[in-house]
């Protein structure tokens, strides 16, 4: 069975030690593990990938909430197995309906694997699709669109979120947010094509540079990173020399981007693809419980 365990919080001497001690006691075989020092905020942050045979996570659970009261800690404990036939997803949105319609009608036609637990967005814009497809909404921000970062995880962490899926969610989440759900648990739409076109306004660049092709991708979010070596799925369109930029802007949005994002969080789900050392490999498939 495969676990992930994310520890983040106030930098001190001695913080991964009993996490490891304890994995390591207990029989697991640690397949992966990162940490990271913020210096500047001085934030300590862990990530383990391990292998056990142990079915039941509940002793691990309880051990890892005894190391983080006493290290002062952030810890969290996650397996993709727990529920491989339909994981929890937490639909993030801000301006566009595209792409979280989509998902939800592929999730409701059976084409994706998964249990729409809840939309959360910065703006209400998007909220009529959560109430089409009868998925709770929240409104997470001020009245200038600011998310409350800390809130977010509270409402994942309180609906046992397995992935994060942002659907042209037009908010950068901060380092601490990423770690606490790293392991390829947070999947990102971008409506351009990375590495090339990063940035807010890639149809814009794209016609800029008299480009014919025009795509998105599909990646994991990691902290403190580009996309790089993240990349899940991409797709792409040709279009004519000369066609306006409105145009092109009309078809990725209502065609490009939202078959991107669908397949992209299938593939997540499916456990085709997984992330190991911020590179995506190919996955395991789900065994049974």
């Amino acid at each position: 069975m495969q676990v992930v365990i994310t520890a983040v919080g106030p930098d001190n001497r001695g913080l991964a030690d009993p996490i490891v001690h304890h994995v390591t006691e207990s029989g697991a075989n640690i397949s992966e593990i990162q940490m990271f020092d913020h210096d500047e905020e001085s934030v300590f942050a862990m990530y383990v990938r391990i292998e056990t045979e142990d079915r039941s996570l509940v002793e691990l659970h309880e051990a890892m909430q005894r190391i983080g009261a006493a290290t002062g800690l952030s810890i969290r404990v996650w397996s993709p197995e727990e529920r491989a036939a339909r994981p929890r997803l937490a639909i993030l949105t801000t301006y566009r309906p595209e792409t979280s319609r989509a998902l939800l009608q592929a999730i409701q036609d059976g084409e994706v694997s998964a249990e729409p637990t809840l939309m959360i967005g910065n703006r209400s814009n998007c909220r009529s699709v959560a109430e089409e497809f009868d998925v709770p909404w929240v409104l997470n921000a001020d009245a200038e669109g600011t998310p409350d970062d800390d809130r977010l995880v509270q409402l994942c962490d309180e609906h046992e979120i397995d992935y994060i899926v942002m659907a042209r969610y037009m908010r950068v989440l901060p380092p601490s947010t990423c770690w606490k759900y790293a392991g390829g648990r947070i999947v990102n739409l971008h409506h351009g094509l990375l590495p090339s076109f990063p940035g807010i306004r890639p149809y814009a660049e794209a016609h800029a540079n008299r480009m014919l092709t025009y795509g998105a991708t599909c990646h994991f979010i990691v902290p403190e990173l580009d996309a790089g070596n993240q990349i899940i799925y991409q797709s792409t369109f040709t279009v004519p020399p000369g066609m306006p930029l409105d145009e092109i802007m009309r078809r990725g949005h209502a065609e490009n981007e939202p078959h991107c994002f669908v397949e992209g969080v299938r593939r997540v789900v499916d456990r085709e693809v997984q992330l190991h050392f911020h590179r995506v490999v190919a996955g395991k498939q789900p065994t049974s419980v």
